[in-house]
């Protein structure tokens, strides 16, 4: 993913109010947002189901129901918690029974899941208690699945982006970031997730996966998806037209298309037998 508008592995504690804003950003337009986020390697939810002790599902974070949808196709049931109503909304009218709250404050009511999954989602979420709690509403052998994209567009793609949104955005605390971030950054966020699951020694260790494919984006394709990210959600249209017309200058000299190269992680454990 672009590195200045990306959603980060974990928001800094240190700007708490700000990273509770770009959270609650994504839901001005769930309709672009759906249209135009990527969606989840099929071998990995394959890998979820067959893996879990049932069909039943809980979606943290669920969004406008992206992976719901996928798990649903698979034969699942799904409940969506959204923190966001928009969102909320979106993914009812498409099917998706989703109740609004975080998952900290959401109260399961006595239910149990042989999943709890969360696509893109866990870093808005408090590690320790997040965990904790999925634990406690999965079934005997349920899963908890944490996952989510790296994705970087080529230098070529990011470099005028970065420059761009630096101009654009000067004194944002996400100009200071470079065009491009290496995966093992992404990594070790995730290996932090495995060691907060651990912390709570309900679960068995953890298990850390990957899936590396790629995608063909247009200038429009792309252009499209770039407003839905963290560091362009809150901007001005002054500012998000200046930053688009740089990227989509860059793509049209790469022939109006790129292949952007994806990896999806996961931290996955399996709850532990403590009868």
């Amino acid at each position: 993913m672009p590195t200045l508008p990306r959603e980060q592995p974990e928001p800094s504690p240190a700007e708490p109010r700000a990273a509770r804003r770009m959270a609650q950003s994504f839901g001005v337009d769930a309709q672009r947002y759906d249209q135009a986020r990527p969606g989840y390697p099929d071998a990995l939810v394959t890998r979820i189901v067959a893996g879990s002790p049932g069909p039943d599902v809980l979606d943290v974070g669920c969004g406008t129901g992206i992976a719901a949808r996928k798990f649903q196709a698979a034969g699942c049931a799904v409940l969506g918690v959204e923190p966001d109503a928009r969102m909320a909304d979106y993914a009812r009218a498409h099917g998706l029974e989703v109740e609004v709250g975080t998952f900290e404050a959401w109260q399961p009511a006595g239910r149990t899941f042989d999943a709890v999954i969360a696509a893109q989602s866990w870093h808005w979420v408090d590690p320790v208690a997040g965990a904790v709690k999925a634990a406690r509403v999965l079934r005997p052998g349920g899963r908890l699945v944490i996952f989510g994209h790296v994705y970087e567009p080529p230098a070529e793609v990011a470099e005028p982006f970065a420059t761009a949104y630096r101009r654009a955005v000067p004194d944002s605390p996400l100009s200071g970031q470079p065009a491009r971030r290496p995966l093992d950054l992404y990594q070790a966020a995730y290996a932090k997730f495995a060691d907060k699951i651990r912390e709570t020694e309900q679960f068995n260790d953890p298990e850390q996966w990957r899936y590396d494919w790629e995608r063909s984006y247009t200038r429009d394709q792309w252009l499209d998806l770039l407003p839905t990210t963290g560091g362009l959600t809150q901007l001005g249209p002054d500012e998000l037209a200046e930053i688009l017309e740089a990227v989509g200058g860059a793509i049209d000299s790469l022939g109006g298309r790129f292949t952007m190269n994806y990896t999806t992680l996961a931290t996955t454990a399996v709850r532990a037998d403590t009868s």
